[in-house]
């Protein structure tokens, strides 16, 4: 049986295609760091933090991100699954 590695690095392909998809669709929406974090009523920093790797969305955090950002869940999810490790 294989074992897979639960926790990826924050420098994997999965987690880098993640996080370039978050900051370009805020971007393409001309959204600040602020004015999402205003949408999704958090703290500007926190948005930071997700763009650089340094915090992770659970998955329910990831479906109202993903909404914020007019993204389908289900794409995120498939943008995960098509990298390949």
């Amino acid at each position: 049986m294989k074992h897979v590695r639960f926790r990826k690095s924050i420098y994997s392909k999965q987690h880098t295609a993640l996080r370039d998809l978050w900051i370009d669709r805020r971007k393409e929406l001309n959204l600040s760091q602020a004015e999402l974090a205003k949408k999704l009523n958090v703290l500007q920093s926190l948005i930071g933090k997700i763009e650089t790797g340094d915090r992770r969305l659970d998955i329910i955090e990831m479906i109202d991100y993903a909404k914020a950002l007019e993204v389908d869940p289900h794409t995120v999810i498939n943008l995960i699954l098509n990298q390949k490790p």
